[in-house]
């Protein structure tokens, strides 16, 4: 079992910047794949970065590559994802995720998730 909780999130206007801890608990936090993802209001919940373990890979969704970062730290048992260069559209609830499987951006595969942390972003 893994317990995961969010932090960081808030209120920041467009073109800000905030960045969003996962805290970990839980035996093998280090073997997983962990990520973030996002539902907006009236939205399913999409995919928005993973690290991938083998091979020490990150992978973005298209809307924000370059603008957001992954990183974990496994000593720490944290994922972070920091976000910059924030827009309007980024406005969200933002969950962590660990255990992602072999389809890393795809939500049914998820195995554990966390409360989720609100991010608005003003225009």
């Amino acid at each position: 079992q893994v317990q995961l909780v969010e932090s960081g999130g808030g209120l920041v206007q467009a073109g800000g910047s905030l960045r969003l801890s996962c805290a970990a608990s839980g035996r093998t936090f280090s073997s997983y794949t962990v990520g973030w993802f996002r539902q907006a209001p009236g939205k399913e919940r999409e995919f928005v970065a993973a690290f991938v373990w083998s091979g020490r890979k990150a992978y973005y969704a298209d809307s924000v590559k370059g603008r957001f970062t992954i990183s974990r730290d496994n000593a720490k048992s944290t994922v972070y994802l920091q976000m910059n260069s924030l827009k309007p559209d980024d406005t969200a609830v933002y969950y962590c995720a660990a255990d992602l499987g072999s389809y890393y951006n795809d939500p049914s595969y998820v195995g554990y998730w966390g409360q989720g942390t609100q991010v608005t972003v003003s225009s």
